[in-house]
């Protein structure tokens, strides 16, 4: 037992990096360790994960996989779109949002079963360590944190196969499997290094897993109708749907469409600059709907001040502090302002984009055509201008007449 550590949980995915890491603690620490894997729509077969953990000596009670599929859109994504977070105005935070989830079940199994302590395979120069901590000690203040990648000298992926190979741990080489570092969940897939790491370097086309080329999408359009309440999708073409059933839906309809490819680089909270690419399909097209709907619904001064605080939201869940005082004012705010954003969104989807077609709301538009007009109308009076004008203009033109240039 090193540094009081009794048993640990793991944040587990079964590759090759955490399943050196399970080695690696038990070697290290001589503790107990617990495992857990997060099913958040990765779309990957997790049922020899269990099976290689216990290969690896972990008692078949400590491995712990969970369904949170439905959790991950209904907590998580849902209300960060209600917000139409955007990090540095391109970023639809797929990875950050899955973060804090996955904290708090680390948390959760570790008080379940009596563990002291949790350990994740994010790297020292990475986003991911920073979410994953901060959410930990956000829930769990006395835990203890385990991060490999701070501590060991396995930091080359030759000494990472050289450890697998002395210790029997298996190393799977899947036909097909992308060589990129990749990040997948419900909301979107990431890809990093390699020929990424040139920021001049265009993706290579064979890259892109989920998302049609779009100059190979269909060259008929498709026509959308998603219903929102309060602010979230309920139903899309009049079916109602479950939220990662309408996020699954939204993405696979993006996907065949061309929809929801990014190239960027972006700034990690750590401080260096980093490049990668990005597939989001469903959120894409969320975004493009929720503020269609918003446009009908909300009241001009909720709607720009959500603007206002939209990046600085966005950035806490960039940098990990989602359970942090302040998102949870800014998510109290928002969603206030949510409780009329009801209706219907009308969209066409063709060769990687979203065209807004219409949207309605029966019981909550703030659209008067009785004032907008263009036609002869009886409510508004045009002459009212005048004096609205030059109230407006009363501090110009005090300067002006004082001599001041602009």
């Amino acid at each position: 037992m090193k540094n009081g550590v009794k048993k640990v949980v793991l944040a587990y995915s079964g590759g090759l990096d955490t399943s050196i890491i399970l080695k690696w603690l038990g070697d290290n620490y001589g503790c107990e360790v617990v495992t857990f894997t997060a099913d958040i729509g990765q779309n990957e077969d997790l049922a020899p994960v269990k099976d290689k953990a216990i290969k690896l000596g972990i008692k078949p009670e400590n491995i712990f996989i969970q369904d949170l599929k439905e959790e991950f859109v209904r907590d998580y994504v849902f209300p960060m779109f209600r917000a139409n977070a955007v990090y540095e105005g391109e970023y639809l935070l797929g990875t950050s949002i899955a973060r804090p989830l996955i904290a708090k079940h680390l948390v959760q199994i570790a008080k379940e079963t009596g563990g002291d302590a949790i350990s994740h395979g994010a790297t020292g120069k990475g986003n991911d360590q920073v979410r994953f901590e901060l959410g930990a000690y956000a829930l769990m203040p006395d835990v203890k944190v385990i991060a490999p990648w701070r501590e060991w000298d396995l930091n080359s992926r030759e000494k990472l196969l050289a450890y697998a190979e002395k210790n029997g741990i298996a190393i799977e080489k899947k036909p097909g499997k992308s060589p990129y570092s990749m990040d997948a969940n419900l909301l979107h897939i990431s890809y990093e290094g390699l020929v990424l790491e040139d920021p001049n370097h265009a993706p290579e086309d064979d890259m892109w897993r989920w998302t049609t080329d779009p100059k190979l999408a269909p060259n008929e359009s498709e026509t959308i109708e998603i219903e929102y309440k309060n602010g979230d999708p309920v139903a899309l073409n009049g079916k109602a749907l479950k939220p990662h059933e309408m996020l699954d839906e939204l993405n696979k309809l993006g996907a065949k469409h061309g929809i929801g490819r990014l190239d960027l680089v972006e700034n990690r909270y750590v401080g260096m600059k980093s490049r990668g690419c990005y597939e989001t399909p469903g959120g894409t097209i969320m975004l493009k709907a929720h503020r269609a709907i918003e446009s009908l619904t909300l009241d001009r001064g909720a709607a720009h001040l959500k603007d206002e605080i939209m990046p600085k939201y966005a950035e806490l869940i960039y940098n990990g502090f989602w359970f942090s005082p302040e998102r949870v004012m800014l998510q109290a705010l928002i969603d206030e302002s949510q409780k009329h954003v009801n209706g219907t969104v009308r969209l066409e989807l063709y060769k990687g984009n979203v065209f807004v077609k219409g949207r309605e709301s029966k019981t909550d538009s703030l659209f008067n055509v009785d004032f907008s007009t263009f036609e002869e109308d009886a409510v508004f009076d045009q002459k009212d201008a005048n004096g609205f004008i030059k109230l407006s203009a009363l501090r110009f033109i005090i300067a002006g007449k004082s001599g001041r240039k602009f």
